[in-house]
């Protein structure tokens, strides 16, 4: 067993470049050395789809294509060209790590793994990528993908969501990573996992790694990787104010450390448990901003429901129109032409309501 994982672990690097040679996936990023445009492309891949992350590399790319360019724009910009990806902290760490790396190390990108860890938002995976992809320095990536097809080949039955299953896995891929060709090692692992490997119905027939793989051999493709904990998923129910008054709306800033950071909405009242028509329209008449004004209640939109990693947002949108008096407004709410919204940067479930 010691001399078979030996030679396993001696062949795996060859038979992964050997695979990939002829089926990596052409992409934007793909060969690129620029660290920035590296960065720039996991931030983006991360919890997204590389067919929904390809034109927003490019887009992003277009109107930031330096570093400097990055660092010296507005934050509300930057959100504006991520609308519709999701995960907005992941823009807002951009933004400041383009700003920390202007500051810190006079624009130009750091080439030490160390000193890429330093960057706001960057942990040992986009570091990893990094450092391999632009700079050839030795450190693999471990993420999703190189969980399944580790544990799959080597029989690796640590959950990989503990501390342990994920330091096994470090090891083992510290010990796989092709040290002269580390970025492409990297580039294929990820293509292995993403193309040969997959989650479900993974082609073993025709996987070069059938022989040594313990999951073909055992039948336990559909076991591996192994998790311990079941994500708990959180319920909440948004209720939005989009309110008429001629051809003006109310728009505020999320602010809160909380989803959609930084981003804008319509008023909000926010509820842990679904509100009936009576317990809306009771919150309505409580608001200070239609104090002193009349309003009409114009239309109550379907619900939207809006799927994130740990959240369940329920969300409805009620319409009003003001008829007579002035809104209350106050420093934390924008009165705007209806016609300029699409000018802030909005959440991809706003957006969803307003294209209907």
């Amino acid at each position: 067993m010691v001399v078979k994982t030996k030679n396993k672990m001696n062949n795996f690097s060859t038979i992964l470049l050997r695979w990939y040679s002829h089926h990596k996936r052409e992409m934007p990023w793909r060969g690129e050395q620029d660290p920035y445009k590296i960065w720039v492309s996991e931030i983006i891949l991360q919890q997204t789809r590389i067919s929904q992350g390809w034109n927003y590399y490019l887009r992003f790319i277009e109107r930031f294509p330096t570093l400097a360019d990055l660092a010296t724009s507005t934050e509300d910009e930057v959100l504006k060209y991520w609308q519709g990806l999701g995960y907005y902290s992941r823009a807002r760490n951009l933004h400041i790590g383009a700003k920390y790396i202007a500051d810190k190390h006079k624009g130009i990108f750091p080439n030490q793994y160390k000193d890429i860890l330093k960057i706001k938002g960057v942990g040992e995976y986009t570091a990893a990528a990094i450092a391999s992809m632009a700079f050839n320095l030795p450190y693999p990536v471990v993420d999703g993908n190189v969980f399944r097809v580790l544990t799959r080949i080597f029989g690796i039955h640590t959950p990989i969501d503990t501390n342990a299953g994920k330091k096994e896995i470090t090891v083992l891929a510290n010990k796989l990573i092709d040290n002269k060709q580390a970025g492409i090692f990297n580039q294929a692992i990820m293509d292995f996992g993403s193309l040969q490997c997959t989650p479900t119905n993974p082609d073993c027939e025709q996987c070069r790694f059938a022989v040594l793989c313990v999951a073909k051999q055992k039948k336990l493709q559909s076991i591996l990787p192994i998790k311990s904990q079941k994500t708990k998923i959180r319920t909440r129910y948004f209720y939005y104010l989009h309110i008429h008054n001629q051809e003006k709306t109310i728009i505020q800033k999320r602010e809160k450390k909380d989803i959609w950071k930084s981003l804008y909405e319509f008023p909000l009242i926010e509820s842990e448990k679904e509100l009936s028509m009576k317990e809306i329209l009771s919150t309505l008449f409580s608001k200070k901003m239609l104090k002193n004004c009349m309003w009409t209640l114009d239309a109550i939109s379907p619900l939207y429901r809006h799927q994130l990693s740990h959240q369940l947002i329920i969300a409805q949108f009620i319409i009003l129109s003001v008829t007579k008096g002035n809104l209350v407004v106050n420093a934390s709410l924008l009165s705007i032409p209806e016609s300029e919204i699409d000018k802030y940067p909005i959440a991809r479930l706003t957006e969803r309501y307003l294209e209907q």
